[in-house]
């Protein structure tokens, strides 16, 4: 039995992680002549802690956003994926992308890069991709930077 995945969430911000997940996520999609929604969320948690909210640190982070999608959307349709969609959302990505944004494409697969938080950061708020893969009702890729240093290994 094969299963073939037709509706694929990859959530993307910017980074190294994010930028390997892309790239499976446009494989998978090629294989399985899936749609790709490219997910973002402003993470707007990091606004309550400016103490007067500047109005402009949300137009920056939505303008960021668009310009990103954008961009990643014109690389996967350059790539051969013939269906894609862009998200954007505002709150916590790590509740956003498994709670809101899946469901509402009806993704059967949600692939994110693995974090780099450190130690003490996931204990206490725990990593996006942890998050997700706890929550997600589909099936969950977690992908690893290309390049493991040794050091990172131990």
């Amino acid at each position: 039995m094969t299963f073939e995945y037709k509706d694929i969430v990859v959530a993307v911000d910017g980074s190294e992680t994010a930028e390997c997940a892309f790239k499976k996520a446009i494989d998978i999609a090629n294989r399985n002549d899936a749609k790709l929604i490219l997910a973002h969320v402003v993470d707007t948690r990091a606004f309550a802690t400016v103490e007067a909210y500047d109005r402009s640190l949300a137009i920056r982070a939505e303008k960021y956003a668009t310009e990103l999608l954008t961009e990643y959307k014109q690389k996967a349709e350059e790539s051969g994926v013939k269906h894609v969609e862009l998200d954007i959302d505002y709150g916590s990505p790590k509740v956003k992308i498994a709670k809101d944004i899946a469901p509402k494409h009806h993704a059967d697969l949600i692939i994110c890069g693995a974090t780099g938080l450190n130690a003490m950061e996931r204990f206490f708020i725990g990593s996006v991709s942890e998050h997700i893969t706890r929550y997600a009702k589909c099936d969950v890729l977690v992908v690893r930077p290309d390049q493991v240093t040794d050091e990172e290994e131990k």
